[in-house]
């Protein structure tokens, strides 16, 4: 197993900058997640760990060695893509196979690492069967497969389950995971969905427009996101963000709400953030206009206005409101989220 150390990588495609100084620090056996909106610079970071694009300034180290000119297949990485990757006319065990034949290794070393990948991914009843005659689930875990037997220094993953079904996606997100801490390798896995991020990652880098925004622990990020984008990134229904200025007692937002402030608030508040799950009903609470009503089951998630400032709650309660009547809601001070002008965390 190896760390993985990106120090002040810069790319550049012709005279567009893609990525602008990165630094990460992965640690051994650690699963990382690169997390962002599309275009944010994550794919093509990984993809520069991997050595399939070239570093336009800065260096990559795995394992303490600089690889920015080491090629692909000596880096000792395996990768999982988005599309599988997987050869049509081979078998699961022969696309299995495929890399250590190549490194020619002994037919029964090949046997043996392929019945164990098959084990683990519970693929030992398809080994003889082609790829058209698999599921997306068993796609996928050909691909884990075909990375596990090479026991590589690290796993990079291309967003691997974005084509699978919303169901599906939630069993394979579990799996990985597993997997991952079944074997302790260092791991490095980008989507740009938060959710598979908050549940699967050791530390979350959230990147933006080719910069890291914050990189921490998933429950670090989801308790002090260290600015305003981090906030509205991280965690699902997105944090309330409100703009504003401190007046008449609380906060008052562009809309014409005024929220109460936690004591000793600062006066530079620009920005008053209050994820949905922290509102509250209360009877002495502020008067809210419901607009849309939407039960899940576990909780329901109302859409409301209080003056005309439109936020979003999520509640345990089941509430059976329809639009235009009220409700009343408060948020709980020692969960609210303040930023400054400049957007950073207060």
């Amino acid at each position: 197993m190896a760390s993985v150390s990106v120090r002040q990588v810069r790319k550049q495609f012709g005279s567009t900058p893609i990525l602008h100084g990165v630094d990460v620090e992965i640690a051994d056996g650690e699963f990382v997640v690169l997390v962002g909106p599309s275009g944010c610079g994550k794919s093509t970071l990984l993809r520069m760990i991997a050595g399939l694009e070239n570093i336009t300034g800065g260096e990559i180290a795995i394992g303490g060695r600089v690889v920015n000119t080491v090629p692909p297949k000596d880096r000792d990485i395996a990768m999982v893509f988005q599309n599988y990757a997987l050869y049509p006319h081979m078998t699961v065990r022969e696309n299995m196979a495929f890399s250590m034949m190549l490194a020619k290794a002994p037919g029964d070393v090949i046997e043996r690492e392929v019945r164990q990948a098959a084990r683990i991914l519970g693929l030992d009843a398809l080994l003889d069967r082609y790829p058209r005659q698999l599921s997306g689930g068993q796609r996928q875990r050909v691909a884990m497969g075909r990375a596990i037997v090479r026991h590589p220094q690290v796993f990079l993953f291309d967003e691997p389950l974005s084509n699978l079904d919303a169901k599906l996606r939630v069993q394979m997100r579990s799996e990985i995971r597993e997997l991952q801490q079944r074997l302790a390798t260092t791991t490095v896995y980008v989507t740009h969905d938060q959710i598979e991020a908050m549940t699967m990652a050791d530390q979350i880098v959230v990147m933006n427009g080719g910069r890291i925004e914050q990189a921490g622990a998933p429950l670090e990020l989801y308790d002090r996101p260290g600015n305003v984008f981090v906030a509205g990134f991280i965690g699902s229904p997105a944090m309330n963000l409100l703009q504003g200025e401190v007046a008449d007692g609380g906060f008052r937002c562009q809309g014409g709400a005024v929220l109460p402030l936690p004591p000793h608030a600062p006066r530079n508040v620009a920005t008053y953030g209050i994820r949905p799950e922290h509102l509250v009903l209360a009877a002495d609470g502020i008067e809210a206009t419901i607009a849309i009503v939407e039960p899940t089951g576990s909780e329901t998630q109302v859409g409301f206005r209080i003056a005309e400032t439109p936020m979003i709650g999520a509640f345990r309660e089941r509430i059976a409101g329809r639009p235009g009547e009220t409700l009343r809601v408060l948020p709980d001070l020692s969960l609210v989220h303040l930023f400054g002008p400049d957007g950073r965390r207060l």
